[in-house]
């Protein structure tokens, strides 16, 4: 397939541009083997074991397509029961049961898929309030307890966003704006449900998909929710004179799909994109919401009645991309959210929504200020909410127990969202701003190793033009055996006590050194960052300036003293 490259029309306006949103064109094509493991170990008193997994399905919209080949499932040992049926929502569901099992059972799916996305001007004439909804998709205007628009709070705020919306991607980009501004990723919330992504502003990939499917669904638009797997192959989309990379963890995702009458059904992802999904996407199940949508991963089990004991289950997701074709560019708009999103271009009548714009970098100060302060007040600051010492191959949902005693758990989206930031030619850096003068002691980065070999340290950087410039000092040295070496993501702390560093109100860059061979893992957030949009940043030893940045926040520390004025 040949990709099409398209020239889009820019819109300029006055004010200033501190959107962060952007019109693509171009496209992706990929051949892709993909391979899912599962190793379940039986709890000693287990009677019955139950699997169940979805058959991913061939998917055409006016943007991504995906096209499923060479299925395969295999089981060791063989299972004493399989049985296949398709659910009301159109999954094809395999079951297979093994009984009073004793030793560890394997399952592995085997797919390739052919997946390419095509980002062209779309033409969508759609009317809002839409027009009257199919019989056949009025299940996915529902309200449900996870999706609930019948709450006074979310049906006013999607009346109060689409009050004068006249098309259907109006009303909708109206709310997807919203959300993408209102939320902010955390990894492992309390609740998974519109309502508290609502009153809290927090979530996973569910909670984006909940709160953004009410809100439709509270303005007569059909919504339906998906759940797949994200791949982690990075992709470049050019931007002007840099290079925006995109990159989601490998782990499952839940997304939505928003019915047009004259597009039909088109892919979403609330977390940043409008109209499309990328190719590192497998489709493979939908639903009115994240309950329905349970077959995939699902694992049920019996036992001897009053005895304890749970399955183990590990999860590994690979991906081998044997072909990749990527060439898409961008343009920044003056309007959209602050928060990255990522659109084609669309023909239509809708609002350009004036983005508000952010508080201004504090003032610097003077070297001679800096040095009359004192400085006493214990400060901290950062991205500090992540999951520590979590083991992200092995982590599930808590088992719940029905009346008829079976005990049962489903799939998680719990993703190990982390870049591989040594040995390969890159550095990479995170912005922060201090809004107050302090003195510097620690910089923290979230990381996990691989290896002992060669040493770390973080280099501290100015700021000019939104990339790191002159280098104000270096940490000291650390050695990675110094790290423990256990399952998931911890605080390492670079110190700068010694050299008494007293920095003024602004922006600077903290970024990772290395020397020999260490093989360590950076974790980031997705969503909301904390610092400015385009903070973070990396570079190759080819590369003059640090102009490629990345489309999330790794998580960091800064910590030290702020100063007291008398």
């Amino acid at each position: 397939m040949r990709i099409v490259i398209l020239i889009l029309l820019c819109l300029f306006f006055p004010f200033p541009c501190q959107a962060e949103n952007y019109l693509l064109n171009g496209g992706q094509e990929s051949k892709i083997h993909y391979t899912m493991t599962h190793e379940v170990q039986p709890s000693p008193n287990t009677k019955k074991l139950i699997l169940n997994y979805v058959i991913p399905k061939s998917f055409d919209s006016c943007t991504y397509k995906q096209t499923i080949e060479q299925f395969d499932l295999d089981f060791s040992p063989p299972p004493d029961g399989r049985s296949q049926f398709v659910d009301h929502r159109g999954n094809e569901v395999i079951e297979v049961i093994w009984e009073s099992p004793r030793t560890s059972v394997s399952t592995k799916i085997n797919l390739v898929a052919l997946n390419s996305v095509i980002l062209k001007p779309i033409e969508t004439n759609a009317p809002f309030p839409t027009s009257e909804v199919p019989d056949t998709l009025k299940d996915y205007l529902k309200n449900t307890p996870q999706v609930d628009f019948n709450n006074p709070q979310i049906l006013g705020k999607a009346r109060e966003l689409t009050a004068s919306a006249k098309t259907q991607f109006d009303a909708v980009q109206r709310i997807l704006t919203w959300v993408v501004d209102h939320m902010h990723f955390i990894v492992n919330p309390d609740q998974y449900d519109a309502m508290y992504s609502y009153e809290t502003g927090r979530g996973n990939c569910q909670n984006y998909s909940h709160l953004s499917a009410a809100l439709m669904r509270a303005v007569g638009i059909p919504v339906r929710i998906v759940n797949g797997i994200t791949l982690k192959q990075p992709y470049d989309i050019q931007t002007g004179d840099g290079i925006l990379t995109m990159k989601m963890a490998q782990s499952r995702h839940s997304w939505i799909e928003v019915y047009f009458p004259d597009l039909s059904w088109v892919p979403f992802d609330p977390q940043g994109s409008e109209l499309f999904v990328s190719n590192r996407f497998i489709r493979v199940e939908v639903g009115i919401d994240n309950h329905e949508t349970e077959h995939d991963g699902l694992m049920r089990w019996t036992r001897l009645k009053g005895t304890p004991g749970c399955p183990s289950l590990l999860e590994n997701i690979n991906s081998d991309f044997q072909s990749d074709l990527v060439k898409m560019d961008a343009v920044k708009t003056t309007y959209g959210p602050r928060e990255l999103l990522l659109c084609p271009q669309v023909e239509t009548s809708f609002s350009r929504i004036e983005t508000k714009l952010p508080p201004p970098t504090p003032k610097k100060m003077k070297e001679k200020e800096l040095q009359t302060l004192t400085y006493s007040k214990p400060f901290l600051f950062g991205n500090l909410d992540f999951p520590e010492n979590i083991d992200f191959l092995n982590v599930r949902e808590p088992a719940v127990e029905s009346p008829d005693g079976v005990m049962t758990v489903r799939k998680n989206f719990l993703a190990e969202t982390a870049e591989y930031v040594t040995t390969k030619g890159q550095q990479y850096a995170q912005t922060f701003i201090l809004k107050k003068p302090i003195q510097l002691e620690k910089i923290g980065l979230v990381l996990h190793k691989f290896s002992d070999e060669g040493q770390l340290w973080v280099e501290l950087y100015q700021d000019k033009n939104g990339m790191p410039d002159k280098l104000i000092a270096t940490s000291d040295f650390i050695s990675p055996d110094q790290i423990s070496y256990t399952p998931g993501y911890r605080w390492i702390d670079f110190f700068f006590t010694d050299k008494k560093i007293k920095l003024s109100p602004g922006r600077y860059w903290a970024a990772l050194g290395f020397t020999g061979s260490p093989i360590v893992n950076w974790f980031y957030t997705y969503g909301k960052p904390v610092g400015p949009q385009d903070g973070t940043r990396y570079k190759t030893i080819f590369d003059s300036t640090w102009s490629r940045s990345l489309s999330f926040e790794f998580n960091y520390r800064v910590a030290g003293l702020s100063a007291v004025y008398k």
